[in-house]
């Protein structure tokens, strides 16, 4: 399906602020109105002084009140433009970001592993302000703008007309002028844009990875990193300034340029009685009111580009389609048993020239088995559990749950009946008990609390100065990898899926703190479907099946006892691991 253009795109964000947006415009039409009646009554009151009868008190407090109730107009359209319309600015931005947050959830690991989040982030917040500006300010400073010059040209045109036509000849190469400088300051912001997105990349990196910093003491390397990105922002924002400068001297130049014209074409009209003072005051009146829309312009052009340019990358991400999405009649899972299959599967990542990862896996899981995997680093393991859930979708062959293909159910059905244990921990900054209730929304204190028991959680997390509403920091800063992970056990205990996915999940803990972990995923798995990724041989020899995976697929299969027997690969890295680390298994490779 053809995507509609950007500025109708644009516009779609107008739709729900429809009424706000009109009254806005007509504020803004109305304001300008009677910004242009205030020299006609100037020039009234300058002939009627100049008349044989002159100006009668009546006359005056008629003119006060006139201006008076001019002001009280102006004043309740430029609140309303002021308060209300920016109001409907901050709605409209406040749905360009909902959408697109809402978006970059629907994208596939696929995305993520190419994008940085700096950069998303300064897509979602920096840009898209830029974004709400233009839409609130542009329409209604195009509004006053033409209004108020268009309105000055008639009105003068009506007064004397060689003397207005001598002044507007400046406006068309004001256009010219304006548009040539438009390009050329739309390439510069949109490369600002991209070198602010670098410089908030950076510095999540650096503040991200700062225990690291600091562990090396690369304090110097990182500032390097961070002024390198800050002087290229500033060579970028140089270029821009100086395309900006030149424009708006440029156009100072030629609105002082109307003023001296028409100082000078008016002395002579005067000379030659064309035209009277009082006529040559309401056009240097009417001059005056024509800088502000001018200058309107000019802030207009710089909002544009900002605003346009935001909007843009906005529409880059939006048009991202999801590798992998749900297909047409996708049905939600019930009723699982959890036997999992695999038939002739093979997978390669794109961001690795398309080299295979995986080739021509075939397994059979039955529901309720203990299945662990195993094998030297970057063969695939944990590419082949990210399959299971759609995380990525492999380029060839089928994975089937329960005989049905996994693209046949809805992918949040799907990972609903998957949980996974990860070696890289993800807690979210907040209290124990939201982290743990991440497994199920809604979850009650007694459904929270039964989960960390089974995860052996509950006393450690009571030792805690406010027990369960106690603030882990980002990322579970405050508590040790140990805690850490069972925290991650409970939060799939209160999930309670019938397939479990445990990844190298003991890998980086203590020998104690991995008893008291291996004892909770041990209770986890207990009639569930379970593949276990595994790092430390030991915790895998009771296993129901033990695979041996390669580049060349699954090599060896069978139980510890029996692929002990054969002696091939799996007995070759138990004996090196010494059955406590299967770090080696790389060097047995």
């Amino acid at each position: 399906m053809k995507k509609k253009g950007v500025f109708y795109r644009f516009l779609e964000y107008y739709k729900p602020q429809k009424k706000v947006f009109i009254i806005d415009l007509i504020c803004a039409f109305i304001a300008s109105m009677v910004v242009l009646l205030y020299p006609m009554m100037v020039r009234y009151v300058t002939l009627t002084a100049q008349s044989p009868k002159g100006l009668d008190i009546k006359t005056v407090y008629i003119i006060g009140i006139g201006f008076a109730g001019l002001a009280v107009i102006e004043y309740f359209c430029n609140y309303y433009i002021g308060y209300i319309g920016h109001v409907m600015g901050a709605k409209m931005e406040y749905a360009m970001r909902a959408d697109l947050f809402h978006h970059i959830q629907k994208l596939s690991f696929s995305y993520y592993d190419n994008a940085k989040t700096g950069q998303l982030m300064s897509r979602i917040t920096n840009d898209l302000f830029d974004v709400t500006e233009l839409a609130h300010h542009g329409p209604e400073d195009i509004i006053i703008s033409t209004v108020k010059i268009l309105g000055s040209f008639i009105i003068l045109m009506n007064i004397n007309i060689p003397l207005t036509l001598v002044i507007f000849t400046i406006l068309p190469v004001m256009i010219v002028f304006t548009i040539y400088y438009n390009k050329r300051m739309k390439k510069t912001f949109k490369r600002n844009r991209q070198k602010i997105a670098d410089i908030n990349a950076q510095i999540e990196d650096s503040i991200s990875g700062i225990r690291v910093v600091k562990g090396f003491a690369n304090e110097d390397v990182e500032v390097k990193k961070f002024l390198f990105n800050n002087d290229s922002f500033v060579a970028s924002k140089t270029l821009s300034y100086q395309a900006m400068g030149r424009f708006q001297s440029g156009l100072a130049f030629f609105m002082n340029l109307i003023q001296i014209l028409t100082v000078v074409a008016g002395a002579f009209f005067i000379t030659r009685n064309t035209i009277d003072v009082s006529d040559l005051v309401t056009y240097l009146l009417y001059i005056s009111l024509l800088i502000e829309p001018i200058k309107k312009l000019i802030n207009f052009t710089e909002q544009f580009q900002n605003g346009a340019t935001g909007f843009e990358r906005f529409i880059e991400i939006m048009d991202v389609e999801p590798d992998i999405r749900d297909t047409t009649g996708a049905k939600d899972m019930s009723g699982i048993r959890g036997r999992v299959e695999f038939r002739d599967v093979s997978f390669a990542y794109q961001r690795n020239n398309n080299s295979m990862v995986l080739n021509h896996i075939d397994m059979t899981i039955e529901a309720g088995d203990y299945v662990a995997i195993v094998g030297p680093s970057g063969v695939g393991k944990t590419t082949l559990c990210s399959l299971i859930p759609r995380f990525y979708d492999p380029d060839s062959g089928l994975i089937l749950i329960d005989g049905e293909n996994i693209k046949d159910f809805k992918m949040k059905s799907l990972r609903k009946n998957i949980g996974i244990v990860q070696q890289d921990i993800y807690l979210f900054t907040g209290t124990i008990k939201e982290n743990i209730a991440y497994g199920k929304v809604g979850a009650t204190n007694e459904e929270i609390i039964k989960a960390a028991r089974e995860a052996n959680a509950h006393e450690f997390i009571m030792e805690l100065p406010d027990g369960y509403d106690t603030n882990i920091g980002q990322r579970g800063v405050k508590l040790s990898g140990g805690q850490k992970q069972r925290i991650s056990i409970a939060r799939v205990f209160l999930k309670n899926p019938p397939i479990l996915i445990f990844d190298e999940a003991t890998s980086s803990l203590d020998n104690e703190s991995e008893r008291v972990v291996q004892m909770s995923l041990e209770k986890l798995a207990k009639n569930r479907t379970t593949l276990c990724i595994a790092h430390r041989l030991s915790t895998i020899r009771n296993a129901k099946t033990i695979l041996v995976l390669t580049e060349n697929g699954i090599q060896e299969r069978g139980t510890h006892a029996e692929l002990m027997e054969k002696n091939g690969l799996y007995a070759r890295y138990y004996s090196l691991s010494g059955a406590i680390d299967g770090n080696v298994i790389q060097d047995a490779k």
